[in-house]
């Protein structure tokens, strides 16, 4: 249990730096327009493809852990 106290900060460091990673990697639109929502991908359906798609599953499962882990470190202390 203490390893766990120990490293579990160091765990969250990383999964935060990966998550942010991932979520700028994110390709959103390419225009300014794009930023404040009228891109023109925003008026179809868009299906993820590819590197897309794994980065897109990937957040979620970052995400997922970084929750995890947080809850766990509001557990132990």
């Amino acid at each position: 249990m203490d390893t766990l106290v120990a490293f579990l900060p160091y765990i969250q460091i990383v999964l935060s730096i990966l998550l942010v990673a991932s979520i700028v990697l994110q390709q959103t639109g390419s225009s300014l327009g794009g930023a404040f929502g009228s891109d023109n991908f925003s008026a179809g359906f868009h299906t993820r493809r590819g590197a897309e798609k794994f980065l897109f599953q990937a957040t979620i499962v970052l995400a997922a852990l970084f929750a995890a882990s947080a809850f766990i470190a509001l557990i132990i202390q």
